[in-house]
């Protein structure tokens, strides 16, 4: 497994406000995400868990949570999935996304991202699907996608 975020959010989630601390560390190595202010819930090999607030600057323009925020979460929390679970020599980036709506997404939402199979070690790069759930507060889900992560291996020099 990538062992730097993964014991980052081990060691930084034990302190008081450590959750808040690790999102905000996460939002600075990539600023897009701050757009949804997420607040990472869990985080282990084959697991993460995201959520989001309602606020108004997450809404479009019936009141709802943005597809575009909705697809931000995923992708938040499917890479930090990856991240945490392929091995340290494997590096990976999203390559595709397929998305459905399935009903009107209100309130705060709440990410759980899992692989579909198990991450494995290779030569080459590979295609790792994983799924993405996002459900309200009521626990009905509304948003469901599919990332396909491109992993192959670190280069020497990405390796250092």
């Amino acid at each position: 497994m990538s062992a730097p975020v993964l014991s980052l959010y081990r060691r930084i989630t034990r302190w008081p406000a450590g959750h808040w601390i690790f999102s905000r560390l996460v939002c600075f190595k990539a600023p897009y995400f701050a757009t949804i202010a997420p607040r990472f819930v869990a985080l282990e090999p084959g697991r993460c868990e995201v959520r989001i607030r309602d606020r108004r600057r997450v809404h479009n323009h019936i009141g709802t949570v943005h597809a575009i925020a909705l697809c931000n979460l995923a992708e938040l929390s499917a890479g930090a999935m990856t991240d945490a679970t392929i091995p340290a020599n494997m590096r990976w980036i999203p390559k595709g996304m397929t998305v459905e709506y399935l009903a009107k997404a209100r309130g705060a939402m709440h990410a759980a991202a899992v692989p579909q199979s198990p991450a494995m070690e290779s030569a080459s790069g590979y295609a790792w699907p994983v799924k993405v759930s996002v459900r309200n507060d009521a626990g009905e889900e509304v948003f469901r996608a599919r990332i396909d992560m491109w992993v192959s291996p670190r280069t020497r020099a990405a390796a250092t």
